[in-house]
């Protein structure tokens, strides 16, 4: 897989040393991405570890985690397993968001645990293209468009993704050519998720009757504005300098619309440490906030944050 390889030149996502923590649920991208890293091993360097979360949400479920342990035992590289605590699934929200919530905290925990410099995730070309019409549909500004990050520090870890511009196709090959048979994950026919539909149906169809393309179209899309938006963030982290959780209302009213809106989601990202469940209502509603209503008033986010407006300035806290 070239495309493997340029990935990480291209981002700089591996240095020589690295220690790297590798999520493999034992499908076909994390299992491809494991090797991949594991064929860089002695060349660069490098310190593996595999993580491995059991959600439960399948009767054979445990034998995925059976699978990464052998395939674990078979390279001799360390592997830590855990399971789902399974009385997430009674909590409110969305199952799916839980989990993703769950197995990112999981994965965090257990790279800081043995040290490690990076988290290796197995998302792909496929994966990118898929995410940016979810988050079209669903609705979603420049953020959303510049879709999944090559590399990205959440809570203070580096998160890499190698593959990110490698095919689905592509790595199914590679697998195919070594001989090697991953687990097939059978929620993933499932219609009842978002994403399911976007890839068993809405894909095919854009592929059909608009552009045979659309899969790489949109991956380009979001390379082009994660870099765009890169800029713009940069730029509003420049301008009204200060506490992001005490806006100067004076100094914030001079901005530019889309500076404005960046530093209204930066001082929210440095509370919760990022802006999930943040729409364009509620950006919206700030602004109304800031520029038709009284002092004194509050407007109530997700997440329980809350965003007050005193005689000088905007107040991001949790309520």
């Amino acid at each position: 897989m070239r495309e493997f390889k340029e990935t990480i030149k291209k981002y700089k996502l591996i240095q020589g040393g690295d220690a790297i923590l590798v999520a493999v649920s034992g499908g076909p991208d994390s299992l491809a991405l494991l090797l991949q890293l594991y064929n860089l091993k002695s060349k660069l360097g490098l310190t593996l570890h595999i993580a491995h979360m059991d959600h439960g949400l399948r009767k054979d479920s445990a034998c995925d985690a059976l699978f990464v342990e052998q395939w674990a035992r078979r390279l001799g590289i360390p592997v830590t397993v855990a399971r789902l605590n399974p009385e997430i699934k009674k909590r409110n929200g969305s199952l799916e968001e839980l989990c993703r919530q769950a197995r990112m905290d999981f994965l965090i925990r257990t790279a800081k645990k043995i040290k490690a410099d990076k988290i290796a995730l197995g998302h792909n070309l496929d994966d990118q293209a898929e995410t940016i019409l979810m988050r079209l549909l669903r609705g979603t500004g420049l953020s959303g468009l510049s879709g999944i990050s090559a590399k990205r520090n959440i809570q203070n870890m580096i998160f890499i993704r190698p593959l990110l511009e490698t095919s689905r196709k592509e790595i199914e090959s590679f697998l195919k050519r070594k001989g090697v048979k991953p687990r097939i994950d059978s929620t993933n026919k499932e219609e009842v998720f978002f994403r399911n539909r976007i890839r068993h149906h809405l894909i095919p169809l854009l592929k059909k009757k608009y552009n045979k393309n659309i899969t790489e179209i949109l991956a380009n899309l979001a390379e082009s504005i994660s870099y765009d938006y890169e800029y713009l963030d940069q730029v509003a982290r420049n301008k009204a300098k200060g506490d992001n959780l005490w806006l100067n209302l004076r100094k914030i009213k001079q901005l530019h619309p889309a500076i404005l809106r960046l530093k209204i989601r930066q001082s929210i990202a440095s509370i919760q440490g990022d802006t999930r469940r943040i729409g364009f209502q509620h950006i919206k509603e700030l602004e109304d906030l800031l520029d038709n209503r009284p002092m004194g008033s509050i407007v109530d986010l997700p997440k329980g944050i809350s965003v007050s407006k005193t005689r000088n300035t905007l107040r991001f806290y949790r309520r």
